[in-house]
C-alpha cells in the first residue's frame, strides 16, 4: 500500500473536514480562503490548485514540506477547489467546497 501524499488539508487555519459544518469555513466576499497543503515524502512535490476549470496557482515544493495559498472571490456562490499533489509516479487530490456569501451575517 502506497503511503499518502498529502498529511493534512487547512482552510482557514483550520483542519479541513468535508463533514464539517460549511459555516465554519465561509467568507464574505473579498475576505480570502487560506488553503495550506501539509505535505509527507521525500523529494520535490508539483502541488496545484485548481477551480472552475483555472489553475489558480502550481509550484514544486520539497517534501516534508507545506504549501500556502490565499483566493478571493468577488461574488457570492459555492465553488469546488482542488489541491492536486504529484511525486515520484504517485499523484493524490482533494476537493474542497468554498462557499462566499454577499454580506456578513449581523447578530
Amino acid at each position: 500500500m502506497s503511503a499518502h501524499l498529502i498529511k493534512m488539508v487547512k482552510l482557514n487555519n483550520l483542519q479541513y473536514n468535508a463533514n464539517r459544518d460549511p459555516q465554519v469555513y465561509r467568507r464574505v466576499v473579498g475576505h480570502p480562503y487560506r488553503i495550506q497543503a501539509l505535505l509527507e515524502g521525500k523529494g520535490p512535490a508539483k502541488v496545484a490548485v485548481t477551480c472552475e476549470g483555472k489553475v489558480l496557482k502550481e509550484a514544486t515544493i520539497d517534501m516534508p514540506g507545506t504549501f500556502s495559498y490565499e483566493l478571493t472571490f468577488k461574488d457570492a456562490g459555492t465553488r469546488i477547489a482542488t489541491i492536486s499533489v504529484s511525486a515520484d509516479g504517485q499523484s493524490e487530490s482533494q476537493e474542497l467546497r468554498l462557499d462566499t456569501e454577499a454580506h456578513a451575517k449581523i447578530g
